[in-house]
């Protein structure tokens, strides 16, 4: 499969979708773009009846690297471990790593480029996130016989199971990585993980909820101004400008009802520019996020 065939492939079919993603029901898959041209390439692994023995994944935990079959992916202590590779900073590289604080951890995590960071953004906001890891561990697996070496980009752990994940901008996938990918997809779903490569991002999204995560930190509410927005939106959908002008003090208003939509107690579509004429609603109940003081 060439370059162009990567291309034509790399949307799944709900991430084309163009109807409303209201950004209190949304979870991380109806975000991203997802890559799925890697499954062609699932016939070249070494898949025979011994193979979860076979493939090994390193772990590390604290400085020491453990190495065991895939067969026992779901039997890791994830609470122990760290990331299987240092990130390092140097002024002359082409990408540019940094550290990401979530408030669902309470620390920062590692990221290794732009989009990796914007990939723990979204997914702190939108996968039910409980855990983050990055560079969870290296995979080494088999295709005609040869060995070659894989590691993913993190390991979710969030409210509806384990995601495994790996970052990469449509354009820049190449055979030998769609190999790697189809080689972390098989692995995942012997230890019942989903996988997906994210490719990228339905419009608005980025801009969007980034706006949102201004937000995102724990917001005194001592005017009750949270409550008054959640009983007018409760009268139905309202745009975000009349919104806020019905609360007492509508300037405060707006920083809190951001803080509402980052925690999925008022909802809005995240398909299209975020501002005053979008329309706000009251997310039900199952949706909410807690709120931390």
């Amino acid at each position: 499969m060439n370059s162009t065939d990567f291309e034509q492939n790399w949307l799944s079919g709900r991430s084309a979708s163009s109807s409303a993603v209201w950004s209190d029901a949304c979870c991380l898959e109806d975000l991203a773009l997802l890559y799925t041209g890697f499954t062609d390439f699932t016939q070249a692994l070494d898949l025979d009846e011994i193979w979860p023995v076979r493939w090994t994944t390193t772990w590390k935990f604290g400085l020491t690297p453990a190495a065991s079959p895939v067969r026992d992916l779901d039997k890791v202590d994830l609470g122990r471990s760290v990331p299987v590779r240092r990130f390092t900073w140097r002024t002359d590289q082409f990408h540019r790593p940094g550290l990401e604080y979530m408030m669902a951890t309470d620390r920062h995590h590692g990221f290794e480029s732009h989009e990796e960071e914007c990939l723990l953004m979204v997914a702190e906001f939108a996968a039910g996130l409980v855990e983050a890891l990055s560079q969870p561990f290296r995979l080494r697996f088999f295709t005609e016989g040869k060995a070659i070496e894989h590691t993913p980009d993190f390991l979710l752990v969030a409210d509806s199971g384990l995601f495994l994940i790996d970052v990469r901008p449509a354009g820049r996938i190449k055979a030998e990585d769609a190999l790697k990918f189809a080689a972390a997809a098989e692995a995942a779903l012997s230890a019942g993980w989903r996988y997906g490569v994210v490719v990228g991002w339905r419009q608005h999204v980025l801009t969007n909820v980034d706006a949102l995560s201004a937000e995102r930190r724990p917001l005194p509410d001592v005017l009750g101004i949270q409550g008054q927005l959640q009983e007018s939106a409760a009268q139905g959908p309202l745009p975000y400008g009349e919104l806020v002008e019905r609360c007492c003090l509508p300037a405060i208003g707006r920083a809190h009802a951001i803080h509402l939509l980052w925690n999925r107690r008022l909802g809005v579509d995240l398909s299209v520019p975020f501002g005053n004429a979008s329309m706000v609603r009251l997310a039900p109940r199952q949706h909410h996020r807690e709120l931390e003081r």
